[in-house]
């Protein structure tokens, strides 16, 4: 139920501990786990894990609706060769509802704002149901005023589904305004703790 935010430099390896914790790259050292287990081991339990990746790995140009992207959400639980059938329809439609782009479900991903296409990919993270979001540097590329009302609806979602979300910034002016831990990763963990303790000069440097 916690909103933790992951800052650090470029090179610092936020990214990269997002992605031991989704199970997608195995750790030298030391251990991961997410529901008391590795994450390679997590099965089916891996579905309660939503991710939202970085806007800059998104081809704007793909020929796919909002809906269909949201509805991908669903494809982990369907299974592979099945089709999406009217329960995953209704689960995508309503994550498209909670972050307010439900009148947009018919627009090409490419008509959409930097902030707008980035609530449809939280629905699509959110259509999994999970108990876990994840999101990695999900303002890169928006500015400021979306920036801050993003992370206010982050915190709405949070609460309203009770949600624990761990989010990866490198803007921790921002971030400490929203979140309720902060964990300052370079190479190491320099610092977990409340949002003022990382905005200390010492943890900063």
């Amino acid at each position: 139920g916690e909103f933790l935010g992951i800052v650090g430099p470029n090179g610092a390896g936020k990214s990269t501990l997002l992605k031991t914790i989704l199970g997608l790259v195995k750790p030298l050292a030391g251990e991961v786990r997410v529901f008391g287990k590795p994450p390679d081991e997590l099965g089916p339990a891996r579905q309660r894990i939503g991710y939202v990746p970085q806007m800059r790995d998104i081809d704007r140009r793909f020929p796919v609706h909002v809906f269909d992207v949201v509805l991908m959400g669903r494809y982990g639980l369907i299974g592979l060769g099945r089709r999406p059938g009217e329960e995953d329809r209704r689960i995508a439609l309503e994550a498209l509802e909670r972050v307010g782009m439900k009148d947009f479900a018919h627009r090409q991903i490419g008509q959409l704002s930097g902030g707008q296409l980035q609530r449809v990919f939280v629905a699509r993270a959110l259509a999994v149901e999970p108990e876990i979001l994840i999101l990695d540097e999900p303002t890169a590329g928006v500015d400021i005023t979306a920036t801050e009302s993003f992370y206010e609806f982050l915190e709405d979602l949070k609460s309203s589904l009770n949600l624990t979300v761990l989010l990866v910034s490198h803007d921790v002016s921002v971030i400490s305004q929203h979140v309720d831990k902060v964990a300052c990763l370079n190479r190491r963990l320099v610092l977990h703790g409340l949002p003022q303790e990382a905005m200390t000069s010492e943890a900063l440097e």
